[in-house]
Formats: C-alpha cells, sequence, structure tokens
C-alpha cells in the first residue's frame, strides 16, 4: 500500500564522504526501486530486511549486512519491524569493496560504531573522534569476510522444488537421502546442485532459513518451546543452541532487546 512507502533521501550528493542514517521501520514497509552515485551498506540491528538488488533477493539478518554497489537499483520490504542502520559511502571509498551486490559479516568492532553513531545521533562526522572512528568503520568494511547470498535460491528445478518444500515447513527434518527420492535424483547429484548453486550444504541451508522463521516467530510473541517444536527440534535447549549460534545472542535476550527498541521513549 502506498502509505507503507519508507522515505528515501533526497539529495542528490552526498552531504559528506561518510553519510550515516538510522532508524526504525514498522512492519509491511518497503522503499521504491531507485539506485544512486554512492555506495550502501544495509544493517538491521534486529529483525530481518528483504532486499531486491539488481534483480537478486538478498536478506538482511542481524550478524549480516547487505553491501549495495554504486549505481545498483535497489529495494527493500520489511514484513516485520526492524531497527534499521545504514553507511553511504562516497565513490572513491568503494574501490575496495565488492563491485557487485553481496553479504558482508559484521564484525563487533563495526556493529558497536554503528550503534554509537546511532545513540548519538551522528549522521555527519565533524569531531576528530567522529572522523577517525568513521575511518575504522571504513576499514572494518574493506576487511568483511564476504558472503555472496545469506540464504540463497536454486533455478535448477530439483533443488528449487526442495527449498520450496523447506520453506513452506521449516521444520521438515528429512535427510538429504529422502529429499532425493522426493525428487526423483540421487543424494550425490543432489548435493552437487547445493554446493554449486547455494554454496552451503542442504542442512547448512535449512539451519539459516530456520534462524530467519525463528526471528520472525520471537518478534511475533510466540514461546521458545512452540518455535523450538515447530522449527523441528526435538527439544528447546538445541533450538536455542543453535540461534545463540547463529546470533550472538540467546532467543529471549534477543525478544528483550527487540522489544526495548521498539518500546516508545517518553
Amino acid at each position: 500500500m502506498a502509505n507503507n512507502y519508507l522515505a528515501i533521501p533526497d539529495f542528490t550528493t552526498l552531504p559528506a564522504p561518510v553519510y550515516f542514517r538510522h532508524d526504525e521501520f514498522g512492519a509491511d514497509t518497503h522503499s521504491a526501486p531507485h539506485s544512486h552515485a554512492w555506495g550502501q551498506l544495509n544493517y538491521v540491528a534486529n529483525g530481518v530486511m528483504q532486499l531486491e538488488i539488481s534483480g537478486r533477493r538478498f536478506l538482511s539478518p542481524p550478524q549480516y549486512a547487505v553491501w549495495i554497489p554504486p549505481h545498483a537499483r535497489h529495494s527493500c520490504y520489511n514484513r516485520y519491524a526492524v531497527v534499521y542502520r545504514s553507511i553511504y559511502l562516497a565513490l572513491d571509498l568503494c574501490a575496495g569493496l565488492p563491485t557487485q551486490p553481496c553479504t558482508l559479516i559484521i564484525s563487533p568492532i563495526l556493529k558497536a560504531i554503528l550503534a554509537d553513531f546511532a545513540d548519538r545521533d551522528v549522521k555527519v562526522p565533524e569531531r576528530d573522534v567522529d572522523l577517525r572512528l568513521a575511518q575504522v568503520l571504513v576499514d572494518q568494511l574493506n576487511l568483511a569476510p564476504v558472503e555472496m547470498r545469506y540464504l540463497p535460491f536454486a533455478d535448477t528445478p530439483i533443488l528449487a522444488t526442495v527449498l520450496e518444500g523447506l520453506q513452506a515447513d521449516p521444520g521438515d527434518n528429512r535427510s538429504l537421502a529422502d529429499w532425493a527420492v522426493h525428487v526423483h535424483s540421487t543424494e550425490r547429484t543432489l548435493a552437487r546442485h547445493c554446493q554449486r548453486e547455494l554454496g552451503m550444504t542442504l542442512g547448512e541451508w535449512r539451519q539459516r532459513l530456520r534462524f530467519l522463521r525463528a526471528i520472525d516467530s520471537l518478534e511475533a510473541g510466540q514461546t521458545i518451546q512452540a518455535i523450538a517444536f515447530d522449527l523441528g527440534y526435538s527439544t528447546a535447549s538445541a533450538f536455542i543452541a543453535m540461534f545463540q549460534r547463529l546470533s550472538g545472542t540467546t532467543p529471549d535476550q534477543y525478544r528483550r532487546i527487540a522489544a526495548a527498541k521498539a518500546a516508545p521513549t517518553s
């Protein structure tokens, strides 16, 4: 709906070589497709943002960010509310960064600088201390490990069928061999498609899917036990261990942080 469109900064040139943007976007919000002459890092401190960049879909959960190169046409969609952080980089500062859209693993240092600038409402670094922090941030971005997509999708029909089945029921615990039988293939062939098209095993892909669904369920208020059961875990502790390994925090801690961010300030 039109009233759910997000405002896009209307400047045609950056106010500074490194410009910071932070906001909180409500559920069911999206931005219209657009592009600009500078690079952009999209990071969601809480929640999951879905982005379409040059015809490809990317997901940005906590611990990861999505890099948008200069001139790449992009849009976003937020199924649930998100706490948003963004960095705009002038063209010359993008020289050492990927030329294609990708997912970057965000270091604790980079996260801390983004949180600090958001807390102090720093958009344009002007003081010496902030200029130094901005330089550290650019250095950290150049060192950030690249992961092409957090939850990639497949073009091969047999693998696409498997991934669609898992998206419909993330709690499905069928093995690779069982799925191969289901799509009239072999385990070896299906494993080869996973590595070539996803860059990971089917088990790793399913775990990432469950992590993203867990974030949705936590923000919707479901209990830990119910989420674990829905996602195919035999115990809540197994689910908690998975979530903490991928996010660096327990489900309860994540929910409290998200609730605190969403609470109105007086």
